[in-house]
C-alpha cells in the first residue's frame, strides 16, 4: 500500500526526479537522489528501488533523445552491447526479486556509498578517456570497434547491467569506464552510448518489475514525466552549474542517506 503523499512529499518526489533525470544524461548517479527521496516519502527500500527504476525510465529516454546525434553511426556497437545489457538486466532483476527483502535492506547503504565513491571518482574516469582518445588520434588510429575486443568489453558491460538492473545507482558510471577502455571515441558519443545502453538496461528491468506486481505506481505517475523533462533538459541546466558543485551536493546527500540507513 502506498504510504500518504501529500504536498510536501509529492513535491520531494518531483523536485528529485528532474534533477535524478538530467543528472543521469550528463554522467549518472541520479538515483543517489531519486532513491532516497522515495525512503523519505515513507516506501520500503526494496518497493523504492523497484518503482525507482520504473519513474527514472522516462528520464534516460529523454537523455537518449537530446544525445541522437551523438548516437550516429555507432548501431553495431548498439546492437552487440544492446543484446548483452538486456541478458545482464533480466539477471539482475531475477536476482533483486528472487532474495529476501531484508537481504536488500542490509546491503542498500553499501550500494549507496559505493555508488557515491564512484561519483567521486568519476571526473578522474572521464579525464582518462579523454587521455587515450587524444593519445589514440594523435597516432592515426581510428576507434576500436566492438568485434576488435571481443569477450573483454561483453563481461564488462554483461556485469554493468545486472548491477544497473539490481541497484542502478552509479551504472552510468560504471558504464562510462568500461566504455571508455574498450572503445576509445569520442567522450560525447561514448556517454551517448552509455545513456542508451542504460535505457535499455532499464527498459528489460521494469518489464520485469511490472510482470511482478512489485512496483508502487502513484509515485511513478508523480515522477515518470518530470523524470523525462529532466533527461531532455537537465543536460543544459545542469551544464550551467559547476561541476563540482553538483558532484559535492549529490555525494553528500547520497553519504548521508547511506550512513542513516547503515546505522
Amino acid at each position: 500500500m502506498d504510504p500518504h503523499l501529500d504536498a510536501a512529499r509529492i513535491v520531494l518526489l518531483g523536485a528529485a526526479a528532474f534533477v535524478a533525470g538530467g543528472i543521469n544524461a550528463v554522467a549518472g548517479g541520479g538515483s543517489l537522489i531519486s532513491f532516497p527521496a522515495l525512503l523519505l516519502a515513507g516506501y520500503p527500500a526494496l518497493t523504492a528501488n523497484v518503482t525507482n527504476s520504473v519513474a527514472l525510465l522516462p528520464g534516460y529516454l529523454g537523455g537518449s533523445v537530446g544525445y541522437r546525434r551523438e548516437l550516429r553511426g555507432q548501431r553495431p556497437r548498439i546492437v552487440r552491447l544492446g543484446l548483452i545489457s538486456a541478458a545482464g538486466a533480466v539477471l539482475g532483476a531475477f536476482l533483486l526479486l528472487a532474495g529476501p527483502a531484508s537481504v536488500f535492506q542490509r546491503i542498500v547503504p553499501w550500494l549507496i556509498l559505493g555508488a557515491c565513491a564512484l561519483l567521486v571518482a568519476q571526473p578522474w574516469i572521464a579525464r582518462r578517456v579523454a587521455e587515450r582518445e587524444a593519445a589514440r588520434a594523435a597516432a592515426g588510429a581510428s576507434p576500436r570497434r566492438f568485434g576488435e575486443i571481443g569477450a573483454g568489453l561483453a563481461a564488462a558491460q554483461l556485469v554493468s547491467a545486472v548491477y544497473g538492473a539490481y541497484f542502478g545507482a552509479g551504472v552510468g558510471v560504471i558504464m562510462l569506464a568500461v566504455l571508455g577502455i574498450f572503445l576509445v571515441d569520442s567522450l560525447q558519443r561514448i556517454n551517448a552510448l552509455k545513456g542508451l545502453l542504460s535505457l535499455i538496461i532499464t527498459v528489460v528491468a521494469v518489464v520485469y518489475f511490472i510482470a511482478a506486481g512489485r512496483v508502487a505506481w502513484l509515485p511513478v505517475a508523480i515522477m515518470a514525466p518530470i523524470a523525462y523533462a529532466g533527461g531532455l533538459l537537465g543536460v543544459a541546466v545542469a551544464r550551467r552549474l559547476d561541476d563540482r558543485v553538483l558532484r559535492i551536493a549529490v555525494v553528500c546527500f547520497g553519504v548521508a542517506v547511506g550512513v542513516r540507513l547503515l546505522f
